[in-house]
């Protein structure tokens, strides 16, 4: 036992951290402390409803609201970094997509030097969680034995998403049945991690339903303001709830599960980073690491749009009766097109010759975010039109950035730059899939819907032109990750078992661990370390 009684505290109860706890305290002998900023979110309507993932994402309930930039690839523009703060973290505001990468990408990892990433290996952890309802799945390639829901609609919310779908195929690329499957190529339907018409977080799945553990202790509204480092070794964790901070002490492990950002900041507040930026924030040095906060990646993105001649998008939303009724018969039944993330229809595909998918895209029956993510309660948002879109991000961007700390205090702003489109290489990637998606929206499956392209729009055409509106343009996907890499070498912030190099009793699981982006959309894999932390744990008593 420790001195508080918890053998094992992990903190960040996000994708990956709940998944962590949960496993953790299966094992009987073991007392597990799940500590969250943010709270349960039990009761909030918003966080059932899938469709709602907009407005929790522009708000600030549940949401850690970050910020990247000025970015020099981006004409120096600011973006939003919106985090989930709340029982579940990032899984209970993001996307619902549910796609677990290419197997390459795996498979680099383990030709890294870590040979126990390979696709190979970690595929039954991502097994191991899924509960897969389908439909479009080969079983080869599913598990229903897992507590997280995983499924699609049998019939998109609108016929744009099979347009899309049959378009990619009338254009020359494949079908893709199945995202997850060991080859995903094409373009196809995504899953979700949906039940029922209602949004699956890792809490809902891990906490809620498999029942109460009486040796897990779950603490919500509690922020980590540092680690407790005695003799090199972590021994406990100082949390801020209001204005009272207390310290929580362990001899067992701490397993730090805060995010891409959150993670950094909170080791180098602890003294744990870059020696030279620790000490000009006059925060004494106790583990000189000088890759915590560096080869910081995301997925950067650029939207191809039309306007529609047929309102069979989601623009009649943008009506706060209809949207309110909409958004009631989603609460209460689980059904109707707030019941799903509409992000449907998506696709991989090539642009440069590679032998591999290059970029990824999801397909929007509407215009834009402010057109369906919108509070039914509240004047709805400025009227766009119907219409539909198409996005493409580059699936292994080049780029790098870095996260700072602003100041030793917590509450100090952190300084973030992804260095979006930094590398020549992600701007042409993106180029080529504007003529893609462009192809692709010329096909006799769009005809009866499409009207003008409004971006970038019928005068934007030549390659030059396109790199200006490429940069002028491109928004993030939300997949932050690799800040405290994995690897073999002494540089880098943790090894193969996810252990802090030069400190004890200490490991990090959570998307900052990447040594290079997953090939799609990053919640499946943070999902997969989530449980490969616990495994190492357990194998090591």
């Amino acid at each position: 036992m420790s001195k508080d009684g918890y053998t094992h505290i992990v903190l960040g109860a996000g994708t990956a951290g709940v998944i962590a706890a949960a496993r953790l305290a299966e094992n009987p002998d073991f007392r597990v402390l799940l500590v969250e900023a943010g709270g349960r979110g039990r009761y909030d309507p918003m966080l059932k409803v899938p469709i709602m993932t907009g407005l929790l994402l522009r708000g600030r309930r549940h949401v850690w609201r970050y910020t990247a930039g000025p970015e020099p690839g981006l004409h120096n523009r600011q973006l939003d970094l919106p985090r989930g703060k709340v029982l579940g973290g990032s899984s209970a505001i993001n996307g619902m997509v549910y796609a677990r990468g290419l197997p390459r990408d795996y498979e680099l990892w383990a030709q890294a030097g870590m040979p126990g990433w390979s696709w190979e290996k970690v595929k039954p952890f991502f097994l191991k969680s899924e509960n897969f309802q389908g439909p479009g799945g080969d079983p080869a390639h599913h598990s229903t034995s897992g507590p997280m829901t995983i499924s699609r609609r049998a019939k998109p919310v609108s016929p744009l998403a099979t347009a899309f779908v049959q378009a990619g195929i009338a254009a020359g690329y494949p079908h893709c049945a199945d995202f997850n499957s060991d080859a995903p190529d094409g373009f196809g339907l995504y899953h979700f991690t949906n039940r029922r018409g209602y949004r699956e977080t890792t809490a809902t799945a891990f906490l809620d339903r498999a029942g109460h553990k009486p040796n897990l202790t779950i603490s919500t509204g509690q922020e980590v303001v540092r680690i407790i480092v005695t003799n090199g070794c972590a021994t406990g964790v100082a949390l801020r709830a209001g204005c009272r901070t207390r310290i929580i002490e362990t001899d067992g492990e701490i397993i730090l599960c805060c995010g891409a950002i959150g993670s950094p900041a909170i080791l180098m507040r602890s003294g744990i980073g870059p020696a030279e930026h620790l000490h000009s924030h006059g925060i004494q040095v106790l583990l000189d690491s000088p890759n915590v906060g560096e080869n910081l990646q995301d997925h950067v993105l650029i939207r191809v749009t039309h306007a529609s001649s047929a309102d069979v998008s989601l623009h009649s939303l943008t009506r706060p009766d209809r949207a309110a009724l909409r958004f009631m018969q989603a609460l209460l039944f689980g059904t109707g097109p707030m019941s799903v993330f509409p992000l449907e229809a998506g696709a991989y595909y090539r642009t440069d010759g590679s032998d591999m998918p290059t970029v990824q895209s999801h397909f929007l029956p509407a215009l834009g975010s402010a057109t369906i993510r919108l509070n039914p309660f509240v004047k709805a948002a400025a009227d766009t039109g119907p219409g539909f879109m198409a996005n493409a991000s580059v699936m292994q961007p080049n780029s790098r950035g870095r996260i700072r700390l602003g100041g030793a205090d917590v509450d100090a702003a952190l300084a973030i730059c992804v260095n979006y489109l930094d590398n020549a290489r992600d701007v042409e990637v993106l180029v080529d899939a504007v003529g893609v998606l462009r192809d692709v929206f010329s096909q006799r499956a769009f005809a009866k819907y499409r009207k003008a392209e409004l971006s970038p729009g019928i005068d934007v055409r030549s390659r030059t032109q396109l790199r200006e509106w490429v940069r002028a343009t491109a928004d993030t996907v939300h997949h932050l990750c690799g800040s405290c890499r994995m690897g073999n070498a002494q540089t880098d912030v943790v090894d193969e078992e996810l252990k802090l190099r030069g400190l004890r009793g200490l490991r990090i699981a959570d998307a900052s661990i990447f040594p290079t982006i997953p090939s799609t959309n990053t919640a499946a894999a943070a999902m997969m370390v989530g449980e490969r932390v616990s495994e190492f744990i357990q194998r090591s008593q």
